[in-house]
């Protein structure tokens, strides 16, 4: 059993990065091989609108055909049981980063046809974990979720099966007086992460394990 983790955010040891460990390790505790890569430390872009994994007949049919550093990547999840995937929210959505391997990784499966069927050869778990400065309330009013559950629906067409982690109210600096910020209380941002934030890596320490079981 393999499990793959996709960091998307540029930050190695914070929110996301903490959460997509802290799920590595529930894997690792069923038995499963895993591994973390962080996408801002390759050199990579999102589709070229190339279509060449659309052509008839073509080498590259159902298979992202530009080379770049992030190539590698998406052939190994040819070969994984489970992948997971986090990162931030910019502006109501995921980084650039990871939309731009959204882009490589899922269109490629994508089939032009009727009920837009999946040329993925196997049925893998997939998970989305996401981390946001508003709270639950902000972020359903905000319509945060139009699109982060559009992109679950993509996961779930493709690889058969997704769901999502939504921890939210996350502590975003390390001391807020060093910044523009008032908007936000430290106090109970502090307050948040000492409360919540383990119960959010509990949940994703619970999809590692769950994945790790198929």
């Amino acid at each position: 059993m393999k499990v793959l983790a996709i960091n998307g955010s540029p930050r190695k040891t914070w929110n996301t990065a903490t959460l997509l460990n802290k799920a590595l390790e529930g894997a690792a505790s069923q038995g499963a091989e895993t591994e973390l890569i962080h996408l801002y430390d390759l050199d990579f872009k999102g589709c070229t609108s190339c279509f060449a994994c659309k052509l008839k007949g073509g080498k590259s049919y159902g298979k992202c055909a530009y080379k770049d550093e992030l190539s590698p990547v998406l052939d190994k999840i040819e070969d994984i049981d489970a992948l997971i995937l986090g990162s931030p929210i910019y502006l109501q959505a995921a980084t650039g980063e990871m939309r731009s391997f959204l882009e490589r990784l899922v269109f490629p499966y994508l089939v032009y046809a009727e009920n837009y069927p999946t040329l993925f050869k196997k049925k893998i778990m997939t998970g989305l974990i996401y981390t946001m400065n508003v709270n639950e309330s902000q972020m359903e009013a905000l319509g945060y979720l139009h699109h982060l559950k559009g992109t679950e629906m993509y996961m779930k067409r493709i690889f058969g099966h997704s769901e999502s982690l939504y921890v939210n109210d996350t502590y975003q600096f390390k001391d807020y007086s060093k910044y523009v910020c008032t908007t936000f209380s430290q106090e109970k941002k502090a307050k948040r992460r000492k409360d919540v934030f383990p119960l959010d890596c509990e949940k994703a320490f619970e999809m590692g394990a769950k994945f790790a079981n198929g």
